[in-house]
């Protein structure tokens, strides 16, 4: 007489919901353990993470597909001289150095609107996601009558240097473009940073966040639209952070698009 074994691998009860989310629930187990097909993803996407945060960002790319599209780029770097120092050191990612301090003396914002480009903790995600949202923003923010469109690419930027950025260069508003700190299913989210009357010493307060920008999450034109709207009432109100909200129209439930707007948080890129 033959005994029933049990399966190897007993399936969680909560699985269907894994449909909705790239989070990892509902994996199974095996005795106490993961599955081996699931912890072999979970280094996967550790892997993944782990590259994206240590990937230098290819600035002369993205000067050469900008210029492509007739858009004017200033480069700079900040005070991390190398990326070890960047990732150990976050106060000198918020400064620039010295030699670009210099080279900005020649460019003005005059009271319009400046974007930094920077790779955060995810030059990946600004590889893959800012440029199409470029693409998107300039054009609107155009329309709607905002002035600028400067574009400064940054070495070892975090959000903050936005500001030092802005201030030196006369801007009404400072728009940060940067690779959020990656998750283990997010290696490439970008987030977008917006500060009005950029300046030394802005706090968290005073931002809008836009977050999780990328195709599997918050699409280009979703972002776009926000972020044109939260430029716009800034400009309107002379104010952004806590005191701006977004009340763009909701997203309707069919759509498959999830990300966020916040007013307040600690900076994504660390």
């Amino acid at each position: 007489m033959t005994s029933r074994r049990s399966p190897p691998v007993i399936e969680n009860p909560w699985q269907r919901l894994r449909r909705f989310t790239d989070a990892r629930i509902a994996l199974g187990r095996a005795g106490v353990s993961l599955p081996t097909r699931p912890h072999l993803e979970f280094q996967f996407a550790h892997a993944r993470a782990r590259d994206a945060v240590h990937l230098t960002l290819d600035i002369p790319v993205l000067e050469t597909e900008l210029a492509a599209r007739q858009i004017e780029t200033v480069r700079l770097r900040s005070a991390a001289g190398d990326r070890r120092t960047y990732l150990t050191r976050p106060d000198l990612g918020r400064q620039l150095d010295d030699d670009s301090r210099e080279r900005l003396s020649a460019f003005s914002a005059d009271g319009g609107v400046v974007f930094v480009v920077a790779d955060g903790l995810s030059a990946l995600a600004v590889h893959r996601h800012a440029i199409p949202l470029l693409e998107i923003v300039l054009p609107r923010a155009t329309e709607t009558g905002l002035e600028g469109g400067l574009v400064v690419l940054v070495d070892h930027g975090r959000v903050a240097i936005g500001d030092e950025i802005g201030e030196r260069l006369g801007a009404a508003m400072s728009v940060v473009l940067i690779g959020e700190r990656p998750g283990l299913s997010s290696p490439d989210s970008l987030g977008v940073y917006l500060t009005y009357d950029p300046r030394v010493g802005r706090t968290d307060a005073e931002r809008n966040c836009i977050s999780n920008i990328r195709r599997e999450g918050l699409a280009y034109a979703e972002a776009a639209q926000k972020l044109v709207y939260l430029m716009t009432e800034a400009y309107r109100r002379r104010l952004s952070g806590v005191q701006l909200k977004d009340e763009t129209p909701a997203i309707q439930p069919e759509d498959t698009v999830t990300g966020s707007t916040k007013n307040f948080l600690v900076d994504d890129d660390g």
